[in-house]
């Protein structure tokens, strides 16, 4: 049975917390739980509804952590510096992807050190865009990173002395595929509409037993990722991109 962890991407203190709370509470009612992208030391105005005095306040992150929701470091700053896509090019803009190892390396460095004094010190990247580089993975080995949540395929891979944490390439393909194994939704629920939470509910309500917690993804020998495999994985991401764009 294919098996469906869920992440949520864009966690601030001052995100818009009345959906993202709503979400929380309708994955909690089925057992399970979430990946949160938190991004440290946000500048990304798009990302916050909230007053500013609420915008450094990580509480709510740690209550959930010590729930059992596990955290990834969403990028740093969470501002494109780039239009590149980097070596899984679902967008063409990107945080890391060109920039000098020095500069990622002082970003990555950042975003983990603000992080850590919000007692949220993970080792589970997150790339604003999904846009990385080889660089991007060198830099994120040397700040102690073991996990990139990120990439296509049927189960944790490895790749650049990094364990890769599979997305979702369609939600409608994953829970129509009876191949065992396991992917990633993800969920931004700041942009979610009425009709996304309804969606969730049916699926959740239909196809239940396909959710699972996220740390089950942590069960899976992560198989070292071909080349092919690889190439395979940024061609569908780039035609993902380029129909996204079509539509």
């Amino acid at each position: 049975m294919r098996r469906i962890a869920v992440r949520i991407d864009d966690v601030t203190p001052g995100m818009d917390k009345e959906k993202f709370f709503r979400f929380i509470d309708l994955i909690e009612s089925y057992g399970l739980n979430a990946l949160l992208g938190v991004i440290p030391d946000n500048r990304d105005e798009s990302s916050d509804v909230a007053p500013i005095r609420d915008d450094k306040d990580f509480s709510f992150i740690r209550e959930l952590k010590d729930k059992g929701y596990p955290l990834a470091m969403h990028g740093c700053f969470h501002v494109y510096t780039s239009d590149k896509g980097g070596l899984f090019p679902l967008n063409d803009y990107s945080e890391f992807a060109d920039l000098k190892y020095d500069e990622q390396l002082k970003l990555i460095k950042h975003g983990k050190e603000c992080l850590k004094r919000e007692g949220l010190d993970t080792d589970i990247f997150m790339a604003p865009a999904h846009s990385f580089d080889k660089t991007s993975l060198k830099a994120l080995k040397k700040c102690g990173f073991k996990y990139v949540t990120d990439g296509f395929g049927i189960r944790p891979y490895s790749m650049g002395g990094l364990v890769f944490l599979p997305i979702s390439l369609l939600k409608s393909l994953e829970l129509r595929v009876l191949k065992n194994g396991i992917t990633t939704f993800v969920v931004h629920t700041g942009m979610m509409e009425e009709k996304d939470f309804k969606e969730y509910e049916e699926l959740l309500k239909c196809h239940g037993e396909h959710f699972c917690r996220y740390e089950e993804l942590f069960e899976y020998n992560a198989a070292p990722r071909s080349r092919f495999g690889h190439y395979t994985e940024y061609g569908l991401a780039a035609l993902k991109h380029f129909v996204g764009r079509i539509m």
